[in-house]
């Protein structure tokens, strides 16, 4: 028979484990509650592309994006795999979101322990998951935070082992987290400062070895982006990417002074506080603990500059949007683990050993338990549509599927349409190619010097495409229009639109009722009784 100290052993090391496997299916099962919620004008975007690289057309040939094609690729391989639809791109956003979680357990193991890599990755599960970082979207962040993190732990699973291939392979990981999304950067930055800061430190280390280590590490991290650069260059489309990507990018992220960035932040981060204050709290402590160099981690120098530039990711341009943070929640939940960890080595002493398992762990499962209830409306309560009208107010994303329905019954593969808004998700649920490349009108409004060349460019393409159907989008934020912004296209699309186009469907949104929607003879003309509304035109015989 095996011995009661034994037994309680063996109990300790299977708990864990199993209170883990009890939050990850709370969350695997809101995940899959709400797969059917409609797309946000970024997963329209993303899908849109996806849809038509599947088709052979790759981004920047019909579509214009200030983003690098990795997500249009990463949602063309989820809709490969799952089909075409809101809940395929969901159920990718899963697997991809399950990935995270594990690779921040095998962080979170390297770094402290098992309880803290248990406590760490169950923490990145549900703050992912949060309505403040729009979780149950499929961001182009979540995608950066899969490979930010694969590149990291290949980082530090090679810190001694002295072999140049973990380099190699954590520099491509990093890459491939660029061409995600253009903030990315920072995290090659993270890799290189670790990188020569351990040079500096390991004293009589040889010269070359670093210099070649850190060569290696960035040339991998190259090697995404400049693949994607040759094969634009090779199909004659270099200059639209970078034009997009760098050029329009650039005025794009230096829209915003710091003044004027600073209430968005302030505002994001109540925001996230009040949703999961517990284990915001968790990550600040850790913090504390790190600084003061007692938190027994086993690499202290990675976890600090890992948080830091993770954190500088979410800064680029200012705007604080939820979803950025994303890319810093690996950190956040390293940093909650470094908490519980602390808590653990504090109770160590021989009169609190028996507690030096069971109280952090059952603190944390306190904290975990009050986020998961916190968000319980957001989590177990509203429906798909309900989560996107509360978290998106009146932008048209339920709408868009009922549009693009009938815009599909009422067209032919070959025919085009236009979309006069921010509404990519259209294009996509109808399947049906855009009579312009211009997918959102942002860019064209806003207070940059292409603005005006970009509305008479989207004007051309419309004029020469001569779409079957024209969607004009009455709702403020699928525009965003500046006082400043150039009046040339809402000047051309009245006339435009009455010249050659009849109303056939009118669509109301409003807050405290239900859509109403109106269809060919039933169509009440360009009256709209909401200030957010939809109206379908058809280009007359």
């Amino acid at each position: 028979m095996k011995e009661p100290d034994e037994q309680s052993g063996q109990l300790s090391a299977i708990v864990p484990y199993l209170l883990l496997a009890l939050i990850l299916t709370v969350v695997a099962f809101v995940r899959v509650r709400l797969l059917q919620t409609p797309l946000e004008r970024d997963e329209g975007e993303y899908a849109y592309m996806g849809q038509l690289l599947l088709k052979g057309i790759p981004p920047f040939v019909q579509t214009y994006s200030m983003k690098l094609p990795g997500v249009s690729a990463a949602y063309a391989v989820i809709m490969l795999l799952f089909g075409q639809s809101a809940a395929g791109i969901h159920l990718g956003l899963l697997i991809v979101n399950g990935m995270c979680i594990f690779l921040v357990f095998l962080l979170a193991r390297r770094l402290f322990d098992r309880n803290a890599a248990v406590c760490s990755c169950a923490c990145y599960a549900v703050l992912s998951l949060s309505q403040s970082v729009y979780g149950v979207y499929a961001h182009a962040t979540h995608f950066v935070a899969l490979f930010a993190l694969a590149g990291a732990t290949i980082l530090l699973g090679a810190r001694d082992s002295g072999r140049k291939a973990p380099l190699f392979l954590s520099g491509l990981c990093f890459g491939l987290a660029f061409v995600m999304k253009q903030h990315a950067a920072l995290f090659i930055a993270f890799g290189l400062t670790y990188l020569v800061v351990r040079a500096l430190r390991q004293k009589g280390a040889p010269l070359k070895r670093a210099l070649s280590g850190l060569a290696l590490f960035l040339g991998a991290a190259v090697v995404p982006v400049a693949l994607i650069l040759l094969y634009y260059a090779k199909i004659g489309m270099f200059k639209p990417l970078w034009f997009w990507t760098v050029q329009y990018a650039r005025e794009y992220a230096s829209d915003l002074t710091f003044s004027q960035g600073l209430p968005y932040f302030t505002d994001i981060c109540l925001y996230l506080f009040s949703t999961q204050p517990t284990l915001w709290l968790l990550a600040g402590a850790g913090v504390v603990v790190l600084c003061s160099a007692r938190g027994g981690c086993s690499d202290r120098l990675f976890l600090l500059s890992f948080s830091l530039f993770s954190f500088l990711s979410v800064c680029p341009g200012l705007f604080f949007r939820g979803h950025y943070f994303v890319m810093f929640l690996p950190a956040v939940a390293l940093l909650s683990g470094a908490t519980l960890h602390f808590a653990g080595k504090m109770l160590a002493a021989p009169k609190w050993r028996r507690y030096s398992q069971s109280v952090p762990f059952a603190l944390f499962m306190v904290c975990i338990a009050y986020g998961l209830y916190n968000e319980k409306n957001y989590f177990y309560l509203r429906t798909p549509l309900q989560v996107s009208r509360s978290l998106y107010g009146l932008n048209p994303f339920p709408e868009a599927l009922q549009v693009a329905r009938y815009l599909k019954n009422h067209t032919t593969s070959s025919d085009k349409i236009a979309v006069l808004g921010s509404e990519p998700e259209v294009y996509f649920y109808c399947d049906r190619t855009a009579a312009s490349g211009h997918i959102y009108m942002y860019g064209l409004v806003e207070n940059q010097p292409y603005a005006e060349r970009m509305q008479r460019q989207m004007i051309s393409e419309i004029e020469s495409s001569h779409p079957k159907y024209v969607v004009l989008t009455g709702v403020d934020t699928s525009w965003l229009t500046q006082p400043s912004s150039p009046l040339v296209l809402s000047q051309w699309q009245g006339r435009y639109l009455h010249q050659f186009y009849q109303p056939v469907g009118a669509i109301d949104i409003f807050a405290s009722e239900a859509t109403s929607y109106h269809w060919d003879d039933k169509t009440a003309g360009d009256v709209h009784r909401s200030d957010s509304f939809l109206t379908v035109y058809k280009r007359k015989s």
